[in-house]
């Protein structure tokens, strides 16, 4: 990231505030943030252990847990460290090519996630619907391919972003009334004609979540039916019950995710640390809850998990 053209100046520093308009509580703030990183952090890790110990659950469904689990380390990562020196020790300054990497790996792994519970979609299509085919279908050779296109779809997506922004300079004023280099906060400091980066950024979006959420439910309308056609009630029951931790993780991704992206963008009335704490908890919330809804909802993942935490 370091060859961003960011000619106008590679040591100017951009200011990031923090949550503007709740300073005197940034310490109070910093507990249940660093709280939550920690938790989120011990279970993903916990979850990439036992899954890489146990050759039962080298799976398919249990490799797309473990990319899940890795975007969920990487996102509260690029940002609470940084956060917690705002609150902590007032260390609000960050270099233009600093901000605009964050920026880029913040949203890569975004849509990197998104990605994954597509995948994820898909696979509980193919094991509900295609059982007998499962296996050839779904192999963990295909699945890390499919990972690897993920990963380069976002890493496609969003260079643009930093690299249109690295061509204009920031305004006089490089204070940015956030905690993080978010991509709609930084636009706002660049100077002269941003219409082409804003509108890349609403386009990019609503084509990568609308997109996936599309591809998402075309899998959940396909699985109902192929439920639907199933005499047997515990059949029913046990079909779905199989998408209920997926369905769970997409709630507390897409729907914060997309509130907090519209609030910023559309809604003027709101107070702006409303719409900071609300983009906070967004990178926060699932990575800690992802780990523990299939820790729950999957019985093998849970019996591995109590096998571990007993031994020790």
């Amino acid at each position: 990231m370091a060859a961003f053209n960011v000619t106008y100046s590679d040591t100017s520093t951009l200011i990031l505030t923090g949550i503007p308009g709740l300073e005197a509580a940034h310490i109070w703030i910093s507990i249940p943030f660093s709280a939550f990183y920690i938790i989120s952090l011990l279970g993903n890790f916990m979850l990439l252990s036992v899954v890489g110990k146990e050759q039962t659950l080298h799976k398919p469904m249990y490799l797309l847990l473990c990319m899940l689990a890795l975007t969920d380390i990487a996102t509260p990562t690029f940002v609470v460290p940084k956060v917690l020196g705002i609150f902590w020790f007032n260390l609000k300054g960050i270099t233009v090519a600093g901000c605009l990497t964050q920026m880029f790996f913040l949203h890569t792994v975004s849509v990197m996630h998104s990605a994954t519970l597509v995948t994820m979609a898909f696979d509980r299509y193919v094991a509900i619907c295609n059982p007998l085919r499962y296996s050839t279908i779904l192999s963990n050779a295909r699945v890390a391919k499919l990972g690897l296109v993920g990963l380069i779809r976002a890493v496609l997506f969003i260079l643009p972003l930093p690299l249109l922004m690295s061509q204009r300079p920031f305004c006089t004023n490089r204070i940015i009334p956030h905690t993080q280099c978010e991509h709609i906060a930084v636009a706002k400091m660049v100077c002269g004609d941003i219409t082409v980066t804003r509108i890349y950024g609403l386009v990019l979006m609503f084509v990568v979540m609308g997109f996936d959420l599309m591809l998402i439910a075309l899998s959940y309308i396909l699985i109902i039916r192929a439920v639907l056609r199933i005499s047997s009630k515990e059949a029913h029951q046990k079909a779905l019950n199989t998408c209920t931790a997926h369905i769970c993780v997409m709630l507390t991704y897409y729907t914060p995710g997309l509130f907090s992206n519209l609030t910023h963008r559309f809604g003027k009335g709101i107070a702006p640390h409303i719409h900071i704490i609300l983009a906070d908890l967004y990178l926060l919330i699932p990575p800690m809850l992802n780990p523990i809804i299939y820790g729950i909802k999957t019985k093998e993942l849970r019996d591995k998990v109590g096998k571990y935490t007993c031994r020790r």
